[in-house]
């Protein structure tokens, strides 16, 4: 007596007794023997799907034939990489010395072998890892360094401790496997570097709180990045140490006069120093000197003091001149009678704006007289 077994499209069946394969069912209707032991039917899906390590190791040894009919093997050697497709769309990237078996998916299950010696990866292959047609993430993405540089910036690329040509605006990628490879994305354009919060004891000790603000650009990044390993920061230890020389070799009275000394001294030697590391320092500025509250008071009283002297001063000439005038005008009535009746009537016109109302008796020589006498007993009293 028998029992029947159906094998659909796209499946295959393998028999084993005791552990050990021993026939190949295919797609269709089949019997099995019903009497005796009963065989393992193991039924899997040609999909392209992995065959189980354990599984694998069995079929190429025992049976070879069965691995070259139905299977996709994935041998890779030590310099090589995988790209895995199945119906055209990429589905994983195999690292080198893979070794792996798939199940054959008629024609659409192919393996391209890359060299992993050429660092640079095909574009066809960064385009679909960055777009894989499934919308889910390739398998295997991270063998591959994807770089991407945008406009108005350079790509620094070094490959196993080695500087490259600049990378251009644009997306490439590069094996990871069997290299060390490094990439860096630098702005060419002009950048502001802050330095802030720098304390600083002048030369005569006085404390001082400087902000600092620099305008910077490469000028030619291999060099900068061929001396050093990190040129911001670099430049940013360059900054302070000019600072510091600027401020510590003068006096608080000597920056107070001239604040702009310090820009300058800091411009001119930063400037020459970053120059033979592709760094141009366009302008830089202090942006702000914050003195100690003690300090602050003492020169408020200073400049109070100085202030408070030149109005004197000025008080005191105004005085001086104002006398210089009056003599010089006593002179002129002294030697000009009509001068002194100008004077006179002048002094009459200020008195009678303020009275209302006035009785002259003997005539205006009369009323002038009676000033005078008035004024004179009032300065006698």
């Amino acid at each position: 007596m028998t029992n029947k077994i159906t094998i659909r499209k796209g499946q295959l069946a393998l028999l084993a007794k005791e552990g050990d394969y021993y026939q190949v069912l295919e797609t269709g209707e089949h019997r099995l023997p019903w009497f005796g032991k009963k065989p393992d039917v193991l039924v899997v899906n040609r999909d392209g799907s992995e065959v189980p390590a354990g599984l694998a190791e069995y079929l190429r040894r025992f049976q070879p034939e069965w691995v070259e009919k139905y299977c996709l093997a994935a041998d890779l050697g030590d310099n090589e990489a995988g790209a895995l497709y199945l119906n055209g769309m990429l589905l994983e990237i195999l690292p080198p010395a893979t070794r792996r078996l798939y199940w054959k998916a008629d024609d659409t299950l192919t393996l391209v072998r890359l060299n992993t010696d050429e660092v640079s990866v095909p574009a066809d292959i960064v385009n679909a890892v960055l777009q894989p047609k499934r919308g889910a993430a390739v398998k295997g993405r991270d063998a591959i360094l994807v770089v991407q540089v945008p406009a108005w910036h350079a790509g620094v690329l070094k490959i196993d401790g080695e500087t490259q040509a600049l990378l251009p605006a644009g997306i490439s990628g590069y094996w990871k496997v069997n290299h060390l490879v490094e990439a860096e994305v630098v702005d060419l354009r002009l950048q502001v570097l802050e330095v802030s919060g720098q304390e600083i004891l002048t030369k005569d000790k006085v404390t001082l709180r400087l902000n600092l603000a620099a305008n910077w650009r490469y000028s030619d990044v291999l060099s900068a990045f061929a001396q050093l390993s990190k040129p911001l920061d670099h430049l940013y230890r360059e900054l302070q140490f000019a600072l510091r020389e600027a401020i510590g070799t003068r006096t608080l009275d000597e920056l107070l006069e001239d604040k702009q000394i310090i820009a300058d001294v800091v411009s001119v030697q930063v400037a020459n120093r970053m120059a033979a590391f592709g760094i141009e320092v366009a302008s830089l500025g202090v942006k702000d000197i914050i003195l100690p509250g003690e300090m602050k008071t003492i020169l408020s009283r200073l400049v109070e003091a100085e202030k408070s002297a030149q109005a004197n001063v000025i008080r005191r000439r105004e005085e001086t001149a104002a006398t210089r005038s009056l003599l010089n005008t006593a002179k002129v009535m002294e030697s000009n009678p009509v001068a002194l009746r100008l004077k006179e009537l002048e002094t009459l016109e200020r008195v009678a704006e303020r009275i209302d109302k006035i009785s002259v008796f003997g005539g205006l020589d009369q009323v002038l007289h009676g000033l005078v006498n008035i004024k004179g007993k009032d300065n006698a009293a």
